[in-house]
């Protein structure tokens, strides 16, 4: 099981520490976007969080079952109203199972690199594959690693920099081992937040859908669709199950 950052204090503070991710400008492409690949299926969040893409995703009328690390992030989600219809499930989503088959499964805002291992970045692909029906498909949305941009040499790399915020990473390409660092000035005090992910490439996640029986279906740098080019700094990416 891997160790749950994401604690009473993260929870209760998510959305302000990361106001922008909650803003309609952002939120509401994703949620367009993944409306249509489930159409009138069902869809399974991994990393549901507090709901911020799963609940307007719900009131568009799509059944979504949540998985969920962290029992603090789902109390946050429970406090909202109109989350009595999503079910959710306390696990971890490299291996936890739920009933039924989905439409669309999704990984959003970085969530894949919360396992900081391969062995368990292969197993969520598998994992998702399972629950799938035949045709469905897996989304991802995730950073490209930042270390074709740093200087030669350096292995930091400064993400948030605003008189209240201050978010870096500092890579270790032995382990392809990214650890973030935030810093929050609230209220006068200084609250700290640190934690390992392990990045991943395009080309990898690719090989990792082949294992999985999941073939590319698309590929765009946003939401919105814009073409994956090599200046691209994430991607959305979206596996079909072939098999």
């Amino acid at each position: 099981m891997p160790k749950n950052y994401f604690d009473e204090r993260i929870a209760k503070g998510y959305e302000a520490k990361w106001p922008e991710s909650f803003e309609p400008a952002v939120v509401d492409p994703a949620v367009s976007f993944l409306a249509d690949l489930a159409g009138s299926g069902a869809a399974l969040e991994l990393g549901i969080g507090t709901g911020r893409i799963a609940l307007p995703l719900n009131q568009r009328g799509i059944t979504v079952h949540g998985i969920e690390l962290s029992p603090a992030m789902v109390a946050q989600l429970r406090a909202k109203p109109g989350t009595e219809d999503i079910a959710v499930t306390i696990g971890d989503f490299a291996t936890a199972r739920v009933d039924g088959s989905f439409k669309l499964a999704y990984l959003v805002r970085n969530t894949i690199t919360n396992l900081t291992t391969q062995d368990a970045q292969v197993q969520c692909f598998r994992n998702v594959a399972a629950h799938l029906e035949p045709g469905g498909c897996f989304v991802i949305e995730v950073y490209v690693p930042e270390l074709q941009r740093l200087p030669p040499g350096e292995t930091i790399h400064a993400f948030t920099v605003t008189p209240t915020h201050l978010g870096f990473e500092e890579y270790d390409v032995a382990t392809q081992i990214a650890f973030s660092h935030h810093y929050w000035v609230v209220d006068g005090r200084l609250e700290t937040f640190s934690a390992p992910f392990r990045y991943v490439w395009p080309s990898e996640l690719d090989l990792m859908a082949r294992l999985a029986g999941m073939t590319l279906r698309e590929r765009w740098s946003s939401w919105e669709r814009e073409p994956f080019t090599s200046d691209s700094r994430s991607h959305i990416s979206v596996w079909e199950k072939t098999s």
